[in-house]
């Protein structure tokens, strides 16, 4: 029986460097940009809150 899970990793734009980064929709912790440290997502104990540019949902 496979185990079917509804998270996703995204694809974020930050809207302060433009740096691409890959990040998982439902992040348990503050998610920041690995170039400028501005935070991309925050929890809310289900689907993160984004505050970047979401470019692309991954399978």
């Amino acid at each position: 029986m496979e185990k079917v899970t509804k998270s996703k990793f995204i694809k974020v734009r930050c809207s302060k460097c433009k740096n691409e980064q890959i990040i998982f929709g439902n992040a348990s912790n503050v998610v920041l940009c690995l170039v400028c440290a501005k935070e991309l997502a925050h929890p809310t104990g289900g689907k993160s809150k984004i505050s970047g540019r979401v470019l692309e949902v991954l399978e």
